[in-house]
C-alpha cells in the first residue's frame, strides 16, 4: 500500500495552537462581560436579528454546528433541528471544516449542507483519517490515510424546537447518512464485512428559550466501526445494532453556548475494542454567517491505543 512522508508537528506549532484557543477564551470572556454590562445599563438588547425574504431568519445558535459527518447538529451527534439558517419558506446553507487532533491519531472533516424551507436538510462530507506513526508500526507506512465519503438526509417529522415553546412535543427529525470508505480491502482485512454502509437515526431535539437550555437525544441504526473509517460490520458482531446519542448546550448569551455530548458506537471487530466517544464543547457564534466551535474530545481506544483524547475545533460559515 502507498505511503507518504510524515513529519510529526514540533512542540512549537502546538503551542501556537494553544496560543489561539487561549486568544479564543479571552475574546470570548470580553464578550460576555460586555452583554452584561449593556443589560447592567438598562439598554435594549437585540434578540433577533433582521429577516430575509430568502434566508436567515432562525436565531443565531439555534441552526447547531455541523457533525463531524456532515449534518446539522453537535460536534459527534445530529440534532433534529435543520441546518442552515432558513425558516420555512426560506432557504439555509453552510460549508465547515473540522480538526480532531488525539493522542495518535488525527482527523480533518470538510463538507457542506443545505436547508430547505426548514424541513429538509442535504448534506454531503468527507472525512481524512491519518494514522500517523501508529500506520508504520502496523505495517502500513507513516501517515497512512482512510478517507469516508458520506451523503446525508434529514426530514423533520414534527415539532418545531423554536416556535412551539407552550408544548412538550420536541422536534422530531429522521435521518439517513449513506457512507463509503476508500480502503476497503484493509478494512476487510482487519475483520469489518463491507467499506459501504447506511446509518438511520432518529434524533429529538427540545430546546427552552427562557432557561437558554438545548436537550437532544439520538437514535442511531448502524455497523459503522469508528464511524466507518475502519469499515462497517465485523468478525466479532455483524449487522446493524442501535445505539444512543445525547447532547445538553447552555445557551449563556444569543452568541455563546457550552454543552457537552455523549456516543455510543457499535464493538464488531476482534482486533480491538471499540470505546464510547463523548466531549465538551464551547461554540462562538460573532454573527449568523460564521461560527466556531472548540471542544476537548474523548474518542477511547482505536486499534492499537487506549485513551485517544484531544482538541475538536470546527470553523463554519453559511447563512
Amino acid at each position: 500500500m502507498s505511503s507518504k512522508p510524515f513529519v510529526r508537528p514540533p512542540p512549537a506549532r502546538r503551542l501556537l495552537v494553544v496560543a489561539c484557543f487561549a486568544t479564543f477564551a479571552c475574546f470570548a470572556s470580553q464578550s460576555i462581560a460586555q452583554e452584561l454590562s449593556d443589560l447592567q445599563a438598562d439598554e435594549p438588547v437585540e434578540t433577533v436579528e433582521p429577516d430575509n425574504r430568502v434566508t436567515g431568519g432562525k436565531l443565531l445558535l439555534t441552526a447547531g454546528v455541523s457533525q463531524i459527518e456532515g449534518a446539522g447538529g453537535g460536534g459527534l451527534t445530529p440534532w433534529a433541528l435543520i441546518g442552515g439558517y432558513g425558516e420555512s419558506g426560506q432557504f439555509g446553507a453552510s460549508a465547515y471544516y473540522t480538526r480532531v487532533d488525539v493522542d495518535d491519531y488525527s482527523l480533518d472533516s470538510y463538507g457542506a449542507l443545505v436547508g430547505i424551507h426548514d424541513r429538509v436538510e442535504l448534506s454531503v462530507s468527507r472525512q481524512v483519517f491519518d494514522t500517523e506513526a501508529v500506520g508504520a508500526a502496523l505495517g502500513l507506512g507513516q501517515g497512512f490515510e482512510i478517507r469516508q465519503d458520506t451523503l446525508g438526509v434529514k426530514v423533520k417529522l414534527v415539532g418545531d424546537a423554536v416556535l412551539e415553546q407552550d408544548r412538550w412535543l420536541p422536534q422530531i427529525a429522521l435521518g439517513v447518512q449513506r457512507k463509503r470508505n476508500d480502503r476497503g480491502a484493509l478494512v476487510r482485512a482487519i475483520g469489518a464485512d463491507s467499506d459501504t454502509g447506511t446509518d438511520v437515526y432518529l434524533s429529538a431535539t427540545k430546546l427552552y428559550l427562557s432557561q437558554g437550555l438545548l436537550l437532544n437525544a439520538t437514535l442511531r441504526y448502524t455497523e459503522a466501526n469508528q464511524f466507518g473509517i475502519l469499515g462497517y460490520g465485523g468478525d466479532r458482531r455483524d449487522g446493524h445494532s442501535l445505539q444512543f446519542e445525547g447532547s445538553v448546550a447552555y445557551l449563556v448569551n444569543r452568541r455563546l453556548a457550552i454543552g457537552a455530548e455523549y456516543r455510543t458506537k457499535p464493538d464488531n471487530l476482534n482486533i480491538a475494542t471499540e470505546d464510547d466517544a463523548w466531549d465538551v464543547f464551547v461554540a462562538w457564534a460573532p454573527n449568523r454567517h460564521v461560527s466556531l466551535t472548540v471542544a476537548y474530545v474523548d474518542l477511547g481506544n482505536i486499534v492499537i491505543r487506549d485513551r485517544q483524547r484531544g482538541v475538536y475545533a470546527s470553523l463554519q460559515v453559511g447563512f
